[in-house]
């Protein structure tokens, strides 16, 4: 793997320890629920499908 595809990742992982933080959890800590699920247990998830995802595409895309 070339060393700016090794960058994409190490910024994807800064990125996602930028969403796991704890103010911008806070901001989506509603006490009003979406389907019965709380918001914040959708946002948390949905980062972390959309991180997985994103590591595969450029695992696979840029392995060489």
């Amino acid at each position: 793997m070339k060393k700016r595809h090794e960058q994409k990742l190490v910024i994807l992982s800064l990125m996602l320890l930028m969403a796991f933080n704890i103010p911008l959890l806070l901001l989506f800590d509603s006490s009003r629920p979406i389907l019965g699920i709380p918001v914040v247990y959708i946002y948390f998830f949905s980062v972390w499908v959309a991180s997985v995802l994103l590591t595969f595409y450029i695992i696979r895309k840029y392995y060489e």
